[in-house]
């Protein structure tokens, strides 16, 4: 490998990318990473506030950027999404799906409402997402899809069967995506991340956040930028041999 080469493999100069819940947490810093990286990064969220306040943390750091309100809930707000960032920057090369709802409603005491609207964001909205972006990955020489999935798809337990298998769904639905967008040139890959010090993580008790960040073999919880170098991976050059994958990154503790 020569220096140019290597000097590119992270490089997303000139890439456009979506990045949904992208205004805390995870997505938040996947966002900031990709800017540092390059990138024309579009944030996706569904308060306007927020999308614009970090599409300007965004521009500080150097990067283009703007925030697009959207619910991915919403099949014609995810087509308004595509819509404006086509229109924005011209195109479009990676799609990050970590937006999520993380709502939680034990066996046997859950309801349809919740399980349809869960369903809503945390499949749905990834799935058509893809299918609006579609035919405009298809015309980039780097087009990438990266699925936040999490180590629940794998670790069940108790009241979260909602959140699990939604996230258990997401994965099948990468490994599809890989296998039939593979002859587009479009790579599809997923992150499972473990526990990760966000507000979802922080609405547990803290006796939980303990037990939880104790059970993995860093005995920590992961911070949300630990999550940006395995993004870049898979959105990158340097991923460029890797689709239909699944990264976890939870700080060992995850049987498979």
């Amino acid at each position: 490998m020569d220096r140019t080469a290597f000097d590119q493999l992270f490089d997303m100069t000139g890439r456009t990318v979506i990045v949904t819940g992208g205004t805390r947490g995870i997505g938040l810093a996947l966002a900031e990473g990709f800017a540092l990286a390059g990138a024309r990064v579009v944030v996706a969220s569904r308060k306007a506030a927020a999308c614009e306040q970090t599409a300007a943390r965004l521009r500080e750091l150097g990067g283009e950027a703007v925030g697009v309100p959207t619910h991915l809930g919403d099949a014609d707000a995810l087509e308004a999404l595509v819509a404006r960032t086509v229109d924005e920057f011209g195109g479009i090369d990676v799609v990050v799906n970590n937006a999520a709802n993380a709502l939680a409603q034990p066996l046997g005491e859950m309801t349809a409402e919740a399980l349809a609207k869960s369903y809503e964001v945390n499949v749905r909205g990834p799935v058509f997402l893809v299918q609006a972006a579609l035919p405009h990955l298809k015309k980039s020489s780097h087009a990438a899809v990266v699925n936040l999935i999490s180590v629940g798809a794998f670790n069940f337990s108790p009241g979260t069967a909602i959140y699990s298998s939604n996230k258990a769904a997401l994965m099948s639905f990468t490994r599809s995506m890989a296998a039939e967008y593979a002859p587009l040139g479009i790579r599809v890959n997923a992150i499972a991340p473990g526990p990760v010090d966000t507000d979802m993580m922080r609405n547990n008790p803290q006796e939980a956040i303990d037990r939880i960040a104790g059970s993995m073999f860093l005995k920590r919880l992961a911070t949300p930028d630990e999550m940006v170098g395995v993004a870049l991976l898979l959105a990158s050059d340097a991923g460029s041999y890797m689709t239909g994958t699944v990264i976890i990154a939870d700080g060992g503790g995850t049987p498979l």
